[in-house]
């Protein structure tokens, strides 16, 4: 069974993807669009990848405060798991996301890509460090929902 991770973001969504045995995740790729609200493409992309790799459930990263509290993305991405949920008819997850795009860009840092390459990539990294954090959590038997 395997789990797509997606990182939400205003004009891009990184996607990444786990092995059939929902173990490990892997970047796949950046679903980018024009303008923030214009979503029909990018949920007719993650339709087809979903289709395509077989996918049973989804992780959306949820992008909290540092202090819990929960500003205007949140609403964002909670509308955006709704259409989700709607167009695929599969779970989604809401993972705790706070500083996953830190993380991604400090290992493309370390990983030594430059600058001008680490953007087409960044939010796939964050997708997968989403997703991987979610994948070690179930196996470890801790709680679906991190929010």
């Amino acid at each position: 069974m395997r789990i797509m991770g997606l990182d939400y973001g205003s004009r891009t969504v990184g996607v990444a993807v786990s092995d059939p045995n929902g173990v490990i995740a892997q970047p796949l790729e950046t679903i980018e669009r024009k303008e923030e609200d214009k979503l029909r493409r990018t949920l007719a992309r993650i339709q087809e990848l979903v289709q395509e790799y077989q996918v049973a459930e989804l992780v959306l990263g949820y992008p909290r405060n540092m202090n819990h509290t929960e500003g205007e993305r949140c609403e964002k991405v909670k509308a955006f798991q709704e259409m989700l949920i709607r167009r695929t008819g599969l779970p989604v997850i809401l993972w705790d996301e706070r500083l996953t795009t830190v993380a991604a860009d400090r290992v493309l840092i370390e990983s030594r890509v430059r600058r001008e390459n680490r953007k087409e990539v960044v939010d796939q990294i964050a997708a997968s460090l989403i997703l991987q954090g979610y994948l070690e959590n179930k196996e470890n038997g801790i709680g679906k929902d991190s929010i």
